[in-house]
């Protein structure tokens, strides 16, 4: 894959990583770098960023309607109620991934972010303070540049991790930061790159 920004059919010029498959172009138009400051939103994504450990970020995109409606819209109140009776129904779902380890992570980081909403500072506010509220914007030509963590998402990590997240070491921070807007990693080239901060990200029906 190319690793400089590419002219699209549209005119529109972007990021290599989306390819031509819609949905990806989309996901990287509209959502990918846009800040996020919604504490339930923020949590679904992280959990999400988990379940992509070992695997590409569009295995995870064209499953997540699924993952919405396995997870219950992912509400971290209903998430750390799960039973194993939930655990096992998750287990056999094929419109999810389906790794043990990773549920019984969302399960545990629900009741994590749960004690950070009851006791403070929140999740958003968490996350965000570590930036003073506002996205480091990169400016990177090639995907090349672009790190996998920083001491940044290593700082972050070590934090999430000592209040019981799973699967937030710092490569999967790293990526939970670029996807929420907290760093602005389309490159310079690419059309969102100058508009993606001052983007609002639209609220998401839930899932019934």
């Amino acid at each position: 894959m190319s690793r400089t920004p590419r002219l699209h059919p549209d005119g529109l010029t972007r990021c290599p990583w989306p390819g031509d498959d819609p949905l990806y172009v989309a996901y990287h138009d509209t959502e990918w770098g846009v800040p996020e400051y919604d504490d339930r939103a923020l949590y679904e994504k992280l959990i999400l960023d988990g379940f992509q450990a070992g695997l590409s970020w569009i295995t995870i995109l064209r499953k997540r309607d699924n993952f919405r409606k396995a997870f219950d819209d992912f509400q971290p109140e209903k998430i750390a109620r799960y039973n194993a009776k939930k655990v096992h129904a998750l287990m056999n779902d094929a419109g999810i991934v389906r790794n043990r380890a990773k549920i019984d992570g969302a399960i545990l980081s629900a009741k994590s972010y749960l004690e950070i909403m009851e006791k403070g500072p929140g999740f958003s506010q968490l996350l965000w303070d570590f930036l003073d509220g506002r996205p480091k914007v990169n400016h990177f030509k090639t995907t090349a540049s672009v790190p996998a963590s920083t001491p940044l998402s290593v700082q972050i990590s070590k934090d999430l991790s000592s209040r019981g997240f799973k699967f937030v070491g710092p490569t999967i921070v790293y990526a939970f930061m670029q996807a929420t807007g907290m760093v602005n990693d389309h490159l310079v080239d690419c059309h969102c790159h100058a508009t993606c901060g001052k983007t609002q990200r639209k609220p998401r029906l839930k899932v019934k």
